[in-house]
């Protein structure tokens, strides 16, 4: 009998099976832009001004963090945020799908 049991929902499987991973964060809140690195060579574009703690937050601070379960979230100490990939990933493809209108 297999006791493991893969608990994944299909973004993280597509997460971990393909290894993507965050590789940089680059933030412009001069244009409420907030970009994602990936390792894999794409980038992932997301507003500040979706994210309460970022949106108000300087260049200099948002510069500060750090990549956090290898490449799967980031972690701003000095705001006490996390942001995960999987989050990331989901936004990007609900935009995509509904050409950014909420649904």
């Amino acid at each position: 009998m297999d006791t493991l049991v893969n608990n994944y929902d299909s973004l993280e499987q597509l997460i971990y099976e393909e290894d993507i991973r965050i590789k940089e964060v680059d933030a412009h809140p001069d244009m409420d832009m907030l970009l994602i690195i990936l390792n894999k060579g794409s980038v992932l574009q997301e507003k500040l001004s979706n994210y309460p703690w970022l949106r108000n937050t300087t260049k200099e601070t948002l510069a500060k963090y750090e990549l956090i379960g290898n490449g799967v979230g980031i972690h701003w100490p000095e705001l006490d945020e996390d942001l995960s990939l999987k989050g990331f990933l989901r936004d990007t493809i609900r935009n995509h799908v509904t050409g950014g209108k909420n649904i």
